[in-house]
């Protein structure tokens, strides 16, 4: 062994602490940073050198420290788990939104909701079964049953416009998706660049963890690393992102309700997620933007706001031909001769039953409440109609079975929402137990790295001093 070898192994050991102590700080200034991976310094002792030969020295003490590897402390497994509880937090959540909004659409039970209009239409008819005689019970009876037109054309709308928000949401997550995709592909070809001259990629691998996780939240994203330092990312079982290489996805569909829903036209263009390289389609099985498409699904397929759709069209057919089978059977107070079999309520024809549905006439006298063989202030119709809103299958009936079902769906949402995102919570507080910097772990370390580089650097002056004893002042050479 050289005389100098100390020295070399002092140096080694001053060059392995610093770069150590270089990695503590980066962790302590990332110690708020989110989405950031504490970092540790691999080192490994450097053997001595030893030659097979007559006057080798095999006893050599080795020749100092190397640092082999800046490790990241991740836990792949911790990361896949909270990715999976993000991608069904995410989806519970999107479909418990959307069930809430519907809710507060209908606004039942409360004193403006349908139901509560239902129940004046009725009794305004009762009203006028009591004084057949009255214009003014006629006339309120009119301003009653436009009311209620207007709020089931309201409540139609309403649903309408949360239809159309889903689908303005549904494209602005399918381009974040793809953006993220795009952001992943590009660090894959950074990582696998870095790796390849040896350099160290942490804080990069930290920003893809990042986009990943962003990407289970949407679609259920789920990564699945490579050996060159790149993760193929997939969805559904297939690559979302491959190497530097992805296949995006696209929504289509009509961005008019009545065209997706069949409301009409009889020709639907239901929205639909394909992949955009080949057309297959693409049936997500988590995250937000799997929850938005089933709310833009057809009533055929569950779509909570198609069958919205469906209990408002139907109360409006159910209303108005509950009242038009009874009132066709009156008879008017118009001038003689009176009329008979005439309507109360009318469709427009070509519109959806809630906005197409209209009160026939105008005139108070075209009101039939009595049936015309009981004298002139016959009000036996007009009791018949007041009454329809009672018994089985009646519109009331129907609609109030609507609300219940929504109210009972949007709460077990709301509860699977709200546990699903305390285990996603917890996931999220296992990883970063693992992965997150620890400021008294990272304090302990500083003494233990600034304690060795000093001791590496009183080794150095040791053998600098015994180098220069023998140099300087062993034998008179000269002399």
């Amino acid at each position: 062994m050289s005389t100098f070898s100390g020295l070399s192994t002092a140096l080694s050991s001053l060059t392995a602490q610093r770069q150590a102590l270089d990695v503590t700080g980066q962790n302590i200034a990332n110690a708020n940073t989110v989405g950031y991976t504490r970092q540790r310094v691999d080192m490994q002792s450097i053997n001595a050198t030893t030659v097979a030969s007559m006057f080798s020295t095999p006893m050599g003490s080795g020749e100092g420290v190397n640092v082999v590897d800046i490790a990241r402390l991740g836990d792949q497994f911790l990361d896949a788990r909270l990715r999976t509880q993000t991608s069904l937090s995410s989806y519970h959540n999107s479909t418990a939104t959307t069930l809430d909004r519907l809710e507060s659409v209908v606004n039942e039970p409360g004193g403006t909701g349908l139901s509560t209009g239902l129940q004046q239409f009725w009794a305004a008819w009762e009203d006028v079964a009591n004084s057949p005689e009255a214009p003014a019970t006629r006339t309120a009876l009119l301003g009653k049953a436009g009311a209620v037109v207007n709020q089931i054309s309201d409540t139609y709308r309403s649903f309408e416009s949360q239809w159309e928000q889903a689908r303005t949401e549904a494209d602005a997550m399918v381009s974040q998706v793809n953006s993220a995709a795009r952001a992943v592909a590009d660090l894959n070809q950074q990582i696998r660049g870095v790796l390849v001259s040896g350099g160290s990629a942490n804080e990069l691998m930290d920003k893809r963890s990042e986009l990943i996780t962003q990407l289970s939240s949407l679609v259920g994203a789920t990564s699945r690393p490579q050996e060159d330092g790149t993760v193929s990312v997939l969805v559904a079982g297939n690559p979302l992102v491959s190497g530097d290489r992805i296949n995006e996805i696209t929504v289509q569909g009509s961005y008019v309700m009545t065209g997706a829903l069949a409301e009409p036209p009889s020709a639907t263009d239901t929205v639909r997620l394909s992949w955009a390289s080949n057309g297959t389609a693409l049936v997500l099985d988590g995250g937000a933007l799997a929850g938005t498409m089933t709310s833009l699904q057809p009533s055929s397929l569950g779509g909570p706001i198609a069958l919205a759709v469906k209990a408002i069209n139907d109360l409006a057919t159910q209303v108005a031909t509950a009242v038009n089978t009874v009132h066709t059977t009156g008879t008017t107070l118009a001038a003689p001769p009176a009329d008979t079999g005439v309507a109360f309520f009318s469709f427009t024809a070509g519109m959806p039953p809630a906005t197409g549905l209209k009160v026939a006439i105008t005139d108070p006298t075209m009101v039939a409440a009595g049936n015309g063989t009981s004298g002139a202030w016959d009000g036996s119709i007009a009791d018949q109609i007041s009454q329809l809103h009672e018994g089985v299958g009646s519109p009331d009936q129907s609609w109030r079975s609507f609300i219940v079902d929504l109210g009972v769906t949007s709460e077990a949402a709301q509860r699977r929402a709200a546990v699903s995102e305390v285990t996603r919570a917890t996931a999220e507080n296992l990883q970063r137990s693992n992965a997150s910097v620890d400021l008294d772990e990272e304090m302990t370390n500083i003494l233990a790295y600034q304690r060795a580089y000093q001791g590496a650097a009183r080794v150095l002056t040791a053998v600098d001093e015994m180098l220069d004893t023998l140099i300087n002042r062993t034998g008179l050479v000269g002399r």
